[in-house]
């Protein structure tokens, strides 16, 4: 269905592809991976039509239907969430339209003249919007936006008042409501709670077009994708299987090569050792001659080319008392909406609880009783002794001083460290190079949030709270922080709807539901077998 053959692109004075060559064929469900800059989106806007290659070309069959979805919306304002959504649904939408003006005319006295045409024409285009179940459209949209967790309510209301994340739903909801032949899916994982997430999962499956997707959820992929396209070093490299395979197979090639590297290396210094040790003796001549035009005509075997990745090592927080946080007895409410009524909870040291619940259950709300930024309507919230905590949210990048660069804000933040070490933390949070001198009002919310993440592990508190703390980390940075996280010996409470990070790092879960209050011991994965639910309600 799509080619890309033999294309060489630069962006600036950056190179990101050298006659590189891929194909996306029907049915097939590919994962685009690469480092960030490596060109994703730029591959994305090739096939659209965006962008053109510098040399090469991108083939799309004739007739082919793409449906690209990327973080940026554009301008959404004036009519319901449904509304844009249908509006955004291919063929049909355009016949839609043309059917309301034809109504619109129907009932226009200046157009009594044309009359029998408009009719006649009335009769053709419903016809065709009947064949395309145009009559069904917008119950299959609210279906889509349900799955997404809108509210009938939000579904109804201007889509110009729903915050960036939402409006970034109403996109993804158009693309998969268009159902085109091919679907390129830009990061759809983020701004998704769990659930919608799990949704769109089981849509994906069972979408019969093509799909070429990037997400820096590994679960979320090795779901959906049976094949891999790897951007490394402007080449694009394919792989049959999931990411997980395709981590394997990665590992598995360079260990190949590094062994070929090394058995060559040794062959050509025995070589070469031979023709320094016999080149000025006339008898070894002929033998010495014919050595150097073997070792001229062998191909030299590369070492791997190894992604750079750098390991982050939190300093030993300090220790706390054994009672972390006590909350007795806790009312909270929003209005009519009661949140918690009378909850007791407790968290003892060392303990990793994730908070688990559908969206509006209270999660957040949870982890900001506890955090000091919200107070309880009645009880009492009570941090234990010795207890430093740090509060990861959103909205932490608002402590970020705009005129400042990136090294600048970390060496405010820290006057003691070495500048050495804050380049080290900052390139883990990826900002190297260059990107360190960037002022922090041009950063994306992402590069913000990232940014006070690592200022809060560089100095680490004994109780993290975390609300959402993967949202824009890619593939690498976040292993890095999973593995760094790993090795923390403070106590953690965190929401997140990352799969990997909640299987890797909670060992107590407490579920927020309508029906109440639910602990369970063990983690994530143990939460998962004796629930039968990825979320709550949710099967696995």
């Amino acid at each position: 269905m799509i080619r890309i053959e033999n294309i060489s692109k630069s962006n600036s004075h950056r190179i990101l592809y050298i006659e590189a060559s891929a194909a996306l064929n029907r049915g097939e469900k590919i994962g685009l991976v690469g480092p960030n800059g490596s060109g994703k989106t730029t591959l994305f806007r090739m096939i659209t039509g965006g962008e053109i290659p510098d040399e090469g070309q991108v083939a799309v069959e004739k007739h082919v239907t793409i449906g690209y979805f990327n973080q940026d919306v554009g301008e959404m304002s004036g009519v319901s969430a449904v509304t844009e959504v249908m509006d955004g649904a291919g063929p049909v939408s355009t016949v839609a339209a043309e059917l309301r003006e034809l109504e619109a005319a129907m009932v226009d006295p200046d157009r009594i003249d044309e009359m029998d045409a408009i009719i006649e024409r009335y009769g053709e285009v419903q016809a065709r919007y009947e064949e395309l179940d145009g009559y069904g459209l917008e119950s299959r949209a609210r279906e889509v936006l349900a799955g997404l967790s809108f509210s009938e309510e939000m579904m109804d209301g201007d889509v110009g008042k729903l915050s960036g994340g939402w409006k970034m739903r109403v996109a993804l909801a158009r693309i998969l409501l268009m159902r085109p032949d091919v679907m390129l899916l830009d990061e759809p994982s983020n701004h998704l709670d769990l659930e919608s997430l799990i949704w769109l999962e089981q849509f994906l499956r069972g979408y019969d077009g093509a799909l070429l997707m990037t997400s820096h959820d590994r679960e979320f992929m090795n779901r959906i994708v049976n094949k891999i396209i790897e951007i490394d070093a402007g080449s694009l490299n394919t792989y049959a299987g999931d990411y997980g395979f395709y981590e394997q197979q990665r590992a598995q090639n360079e260990k190949q090569q590094q062994a070929q590297f090394e058995r060559q290396q040794a062959m050509l210094a025995k070589e070469i050792k031979f023709i320094e040790r016999f080149k000025a003796r006339a008898s070894h001549a002929a033998q010495v001659q014919s050595r150097v035009k073997k070792l001229d005509k062998i191909e030299r075997v590369e070492p791997p080319k190894r992604r750079q990745s750098v390991a982050f090592e939190f300093q030993a927080p300090p220790r706390s008392g054994e009672d972390v946080a006590n909350l007795k007895g806790v009312h909270k409410a929003y209005g009519a909406k009661t949140i918690y009524d009378g909850l007791d909870f407790a968290i003892r040291r060392k303990e990793r609880w994730c908070i688990m619940g559908i969206n509006g259950a209270g999660k957040s709300t949870l982890l900001k009783l506890i955090a000091g930024s919200a107070e309880p309507d009645q009880g009492s919230v009570a941090i234990g002794a010795s207890v430093k905590m740090g509060y990861f949210a959103q909205h932490a990048m608002d402590l970020l001083d705009g005129e400042q660069t990136v090294f600048e804000w970390l060496e405010s933040e820290f006057p003691r460290a070495g500048q050495g070490a804050l380049r080290t933390l900052a390139g883990c949070f990826g900002f190297s190079g260059d990107d360190v001198e960037k002022r922090c009002r041009v950063l994306s919310g992402g590069e913000k949030a990232r940014l006070v993440m690592a200022a809060m592990l560089f100095d680490p508190p004994n109780f993290l709270v975390l609300d959402e703390p993967t949202n824009h980390l890619d593939l690498d940075t976040k292993e890095m922080l999973i593995k760094a996280l790993s090795e923390y010996e403070g106590t953690m409470l965190f929401v997140s709807h990352d799969r990997h990070f909640l299987s890797e790092l909670s060992n107590r879960v407490l579920e927020v539901s309508a029906e109440g209050i639910h602990r369970y011991d063990g983690g994530y994965r143990e939460y998962v077998e004796r629930t039968g639910y990825e979320a709550p309600g949710l099967v696995a």
